[in-house]
C-alpha cells in the first residue's frame, strides 16, 4: 500500500514525512507561485489530491492544455520576475502542450510544465496514455527532467524554477511519474540558493567592449539602435531611453520589442524588417553605426540577408545568448550580457552629442513614408478599431495581440507615450496564442485593462477558454478583427502567388454574438465606424469579460510589407 502523510504548515516542524505530491506543492509555494493553469488526469491526480491543502496556491481550470501552456506563458510575461505554471496528465495532455512550449522558448519566457507520467515501473512498456514527453519537447524547453527518485522532487523543481528564470529565459518540464507523486519520504525545506557548476549566469558585459561602443557611438555620424524582447526582459526600457537621448540615437525595435521604447518620443522610429515601416527600414540601411539590443536578427528583421545595413560599418550586437551572436548577423563588436547590465554599464561612458544632419534625414523620410492606411469603400478598416482601442488604454493598458494581419496591425499602431506593454507569438506564430494568453495576463495584473486583439481564424482555435474566462471572472476584452478569412494567408495569395485564393475563406463562422452570450460573455457586434467607440466604451465600464465582433474590411491589407525574397528598401506601402 502506498503510504501518504497529512500535510503540516512549514512553521511547525522542520522535518516531516510527506508525500511527492505534497512535497511538489510546497515547493511551488517556497518559489512564490501564486497561481497554477491545470487539467487533472489519470497520471496527475496525486497532485491534485493535495492541492486543495495549498490555499496560496490559486488553480485555473483550463479547458485544453495549450490553453494552459499560453496563460501560464501570458503571465510569466506580465509579471516581472514570475514564473508561469501549467500542470498536465500524461500521453495526450502532456503533448497538447508543446505549443505552447515551443510559443514560450522562442520568446524567452520563463515557464515551468509539470507533466504526470505512468507509474516508474511502467515508463518503456507502452501503457495506457504513456508518452515519451521528454523526447517529444525536448527541441522546445530549456531543460527537462524526469523524476527518478521521491527524494529528487524538491531539488528539481527548485532546479527548475532557477533555470527557468535566470540568464536568457526559458520554458523548462519536469515529468513526474504517478507512483513518485504518492510515495512518501522525509522533507526538510532546503532555502539555500540554487547552484548549478554547469550552468552559470553570463559575466558581468566587458569593459574594454564598452569603451568600444561608447567610441563607436562619439564617432557615428548615423546611429541607429534596434531594441527587442531582451531589452523588456531585462526592465531596461528606462536605460535604453536614457542611452538614445544622451546620444540622440534613433531607436527602432523589432515585433517582440515593441513597448520597449515610447513612440511618441522624437527618437522613436518604428517596427523594423519584414513588415516593418518604411522610415525605420531606410534608417537601418543607412547607418554607419547599428547597435542591436536583445535581438535575434532573425529572417523577419532582416528580410534577405544581403540588404540588411548594407552601408553599417561598425555593428554592435548585446545578447544574453552567446548562440545568437553572429548567427544569422556577424557583428564587429558583440556583448554576450544582459541588456540592462550592458546599458547601465555603457551610459557612463557615452558622451552628449546631437547628429542634426541624421536626425533631419530620418524626418524627412518619416514624413515620405508615413505608417498610414486607405479608407476605402465606407467599410471599417481594422485601424480605425485600432485607434479607437489605443485611445482607451491612456498609456498603460496591457496589449495582446494574435498572429496574422490583426497581430501587425496592432504592432504598427501600438502608439505609448512611455514604454508600455504589448505581448504577442513572435518566435514560432502561433495562432490561437492571444486569448488564452491574455487570462494569464489579467490574472497576473488585476488591475490593469487588458485587451486581446485577434482575428476571427485565431480565435476559434482556442476559443474553448471562454469558459475558463467567465467561470473564473476574468476582466478582459477581446477585440475580433473579422474580414471573414485567413487574412495574412488571403494577402500573401495575392500579392506572391499568382493571386490564387485557396482554402482560405471563413465565411462560415460563428455568430460570435451568440457564441460568447452561450458562454455567459457580454458580447457585442458592428461593422460600422460610429459603433466602434461606443462599443468600446461599454466593453471598458463592464465588470468581467467581454467580447467585440468587429466586421472588418475584407480587403484590407498590411502595409508597409516587403515582398518575398526582396530586401529591405523594396518595401511596398498603401496606396
Amino acid at each position: 500500500m502506498i503510504e501518504t502523510a497529512a500535510v503540516t504548515p512549514l512553521s511547525e516542524v522542520a522535518s516531516r514525512r510527506l508525500t511527492g505530491a505534497q512535497i511538489a506543492l510546497e515547493t511551488l509555494v517556497q518559489e512564490g507561485v501564486d497561481t497554477i493553469f491545470g487539467y487533472p488526469g489519470g497520471a496527475n491526480l496525486w497532485l491534485y489530491r493535495w492541492l486543495p491543502a495549498y490555499p496560496q496556491l490559486r488553480h485555473v481550470l483550463v479547458r485544453h492544455e495549450q490553453g494552459g501552456a499560453h496563460a501560464a506563458d501570458g503571465y510569466a510575461r506580465s509579471k516581472r520576475g514570475a514564473v508561469g505554471v501549467v500542470f498536465a496528465t500524461s500521453g495526450p495532455g502532456a503533448l497538447n502542450l508543446v505549443t505552447g512550449l515551443a510559443t514560450a522558448y522562442m520568446d524567452s519566457v520563463p515557464v515551468v510544465a509539470i507533466t504526470g507520467q505512468v507509474p516508474s515501473t511502467a515508463i518503456g512498456t507502452d501503457s495506457f496514455q504513456e508518452s515519451d514527453v521528454i523526447g517529444s519537447t525536448m527541441s522546445v524547453v530549456k531543460h527537462s527532467y524526469l523524476i527518478t527518485s521521491v527524494d529528487d522532487v524538491a531539488p528539481v523543481i527548485r532546479e527548475a524554477f532557477h533555470v527557468a528564470r535566470t540568464g536568457r529565459p526559458g520554458p523548462v518540464l519536469i515529468d513526474f511519474p504517478k507512483d513518485l507523486q504518492a510515495a512518501a519520504t522525509e522533507h526538510v525545506r532546503d532555502d539555500t540558493p540554487v547552484r548549478l557548476r554547469s550552468y552559470l549566469a553570463p559575466p558581468p558585459p566587458d569593459s574594454a567592449k564598452l569603451r568600444r561602443v561608447a567610441q563607436l557611438i562619439r564617432d557615428a555620424r548615423r546611429p541607429v539602435i534596434l531594441a527587442g524582447r531582451g531589452v523588456i526582459i531585462a526592465q531596461a526600457e528606462e536605460e535604453l531611453i536614457e542611452l538614445a537621448h544622451l546620444a540622440s540615437i534613433p531607436v527602432g525595435w523589432t515585433l517582440l520589442g515593441t513597448g520597449a521604447f515610447p513612440l511618441q518620443d522624437p527618437l522613436a522610429l518604428q517596427m523594423v524588417g519584414f513588415m516593418g515601416a518604411g522610415y525605420t527600414n531606410k534608417a537601418v540601411c543607412d547607418a554607419d553605426l547599428l547597435i542591436m539590443v536583445g535581438m535575434r536578427c532573425d529572417d523577419r528583421v532582416t528580410t534577405r540577408l544581403d540588404s540588411f545595413a548594407p552601408r553599417v560599418e561598425h555593428l554592435v550586437h548585446i545578447d544574453i545568448d552567446p548562440a545568437e551572436i553572429g548567427k544569422n548577423v556577424v557583428p564587429h563588436v558583440s556583448l554576450v550580457s544582459d541588456a540592462g547590465a550592458a546599458l547601465r554599464a555603457l551610459i557612463p561612458l557615452v558622451e552628449p552629442k546631437r547628429e542634426h544632419e541624421w536626425l533631419t534625414q530620418i524626418d524627412q523620410w518619416r514624413e515620405e513614408h508615413p505608417v498610414r492606411y486607405m479608407r476605402r469603400n465606407g467599410l471599417l478598416q481594422p485601424q480605425e478599431v485600432l485607434e479607437a482601442m489605443y485611445a482607451r488604454c491612456n498609456d498603460e493598458a496591457i496589449v495582446l495581440a494574435d498572429v496574422g494581419q490583426n497581430q501587425i496591425w496592432a504592432a504598427l499602431w501600438f502608439n505609448y507615450a512611455r514604454p508600455g506593454t504589448f505581448i504577442n507569438s513572435g518566435g514560432t506564430g502561433t495562432m490561437g496564442y492571444a486569448f488564452p494568453a491574455s487570462m494569464g495576463v489579467k490574472l497576473a495584473n488585476p488591475s490593469k485593462t487588458v485587451f486581446c486583439v485577434t482575428g476571427e481564424g485565431g480565435f476559434v482555435m482556442n476559443m474553448q477558454e471562454m469558459a475558463t474566462m467567465v467561470e473564473n471572472d476574468i476582466d478582459v476584452t477581446v477585440v475580433i478583427l473579422n474580414n471573414a478569412s485567413l487574412g495574412m494567408v488571403r494577402q500573401f495569395q495575392d500579392d506572391f502567388y499568382d493571386g490564387v485564393r485557396s482554402a482560405v475563406d471563413l465565411t462560415f463562422t460563428p455568430d460570435f454574438v451568440k457564441l460568447g452570450e452561450a458562454f455567459g460573455m457580454k458580447a457585442m457586434t458592428t461593422g460600422r465606424l460610429e459603433d466602434v467607440g461606443p462599443m468600446l466604451d461599454a466593453a471598458v465600464a463592464h465588470r468581467g469579460p467581454v467580447l467585440l465582433n468587429f466586421d472588418i474590411d475584407p480587403e484590407a491589407n498590411v502595409y508597409p510589407i516587403v515582398p518575398l525574397g526582396k530586401g529591405m528598401l523594396d518595401f511596398v506601402e498603401a496606396s
